[in-house]
């Protein structure tokens, strides 16, 4: 498989375009080396007749490298999507669904207690009313015309 492998300093890497297996490190031990990569000045330097070589033997290569040689128009073909920016990978989605499904639920059963609360607290006030009105008519008529007076004098 063609690929890039990273050569340089720390801040001015360079990519050397190298053949090696697919699963082998890419900074280990190459096959061959087929060229160089300068990211900063865009300058593709590459061994055309080997990359042809390698190719016909049966050689695949990354993204990024068929985009470069199509680029420089050392192959044929169109440039493929090489970051798949914006997609989400199919168990981190179902992760998240489950998530967000755990969370919708817990707000409905936080949100379902929250009016029979509501409901105990206006069955509260009602029955404290209810105690005032009883007060109020055990009271004397004496202290029910005081409280009259009072209504009275404030208007």
């Amino acid at each position: 498989m063609i690929k890039l492998s990273k050569i340089g300093k720390t801040n001015k890497k360079v990519f050397r375009l190298i053949i090696s297996e697919k699963g082998r490190d890419p900074y280990g031990r190459a096959l061959e080396i087929l060229g160089s990569y300068n990211p900063y000045s865009k300058d593709l330097q590459a061994k055309t007749d080997r990359i042809k070589h390698w190719l016909s033997k049966g050689a695949g290569m990354t993204e990024t490298i068929n985009n470069l040689l199509v680029g420089k128009g050392i192959i044929e073909g169109k440039k493929v999507k090489a970051s798949k920016v914006g997609t989400v990978n199919e168990k981190r989605a179902a992760q998240a669904k489950s998530k967000a499904d755990k969370k919708a639920a817990a707000s409905k059963e936080e949100a379902a207690p929250a009016p029979e609360a509501k409901n105990e607290e206006t069955e509260e006030v009602k029955e404290e009313k209810e105690t005032e009105v009883k007060t109020e008519k055990e009271a004397s008529p004496a202290e029910e015309v005081s409280k009259e007076d009072k209504v009275e004098e404030k208007k």
